[in-house]
């Protein structure tokens, strides 16, 4: 006899940190068995839900499988994608299923050297000195506001390719 729905959910809910609500929504969809095989391999479970509550909610996801749905949700905790290449793969993954890796590099996504995120940074501090000392010295709106600013300028540079996460670390560490 299959799990009941409620067993579905308290399994899910075990193995992430997702609310109640996000996880009904994937055992109502079906996608619990999807979710819960990348959580098992390895993926993190609370960009598994992300991923699956927001960005999977169409009606024939059967060209995504467990395996392809692990490596791209990997692919993205690692940095290898940002957020929003990561869900530009998976709509691909959605159409035509495949490897993320090479539906990644078909796009032109590659991770971005750290070296490089790091020269734009500093670029962009020399550039907007204003902005920067808003930054270092800033109350805590003020420091979120122009935290996005210099996360936004760099995405605009990069094309969408830089590590949004990673962007923040390298703020942080300059203006300590």
């Amino acid at each position: 006899m299959p799990m009941l729905p409620a067993a579905r959910r308290a399994a899910l809910l075990a193995a992430s940190d997702a609310d109640a609500d996000a996880i009904g929504i994937l055992v109502e969809r079906g996608q619990d068995e999807l979710a819960m095989a990348a959580i098992d391999s390895g993926a993190d479970g609370d960009k598994v839900v992300t991923r699956l509550v927001n960005d999977l909610a169409v009606d024939d996801w059967s060209n995504v499988t467990a395996e392809s749905f692990t490596a791209l949700i990997q692919m993205e905790s690692a940095g290898d994608l940002s957020a929003t290449q990561a869900k530009q793969v998976l709509g691909d993954l959605i159409e035509k299923g495949g490897d993320p890796a090479a539906l990644a590099a078909a796009r032109g996504f590659e991770a971005m050297d750290t070296g490089e995120l790091e020269s734009l940074v500093d670029q962009l501090i020399a550039d907007h000195p204003d902005e920067w000392s808003r930054f270092s010295r800033g109350d805590d709106g003020d420091r979120k506001k122009m935290q996005g600013f210099f996360t936004g300028q760099i995405m605009k540079a990069t094309q969408g390719q830089a590590d949004g996460k990673a962007v923040a670390q390298l703020l942080a560490q300059k203006s300590a």
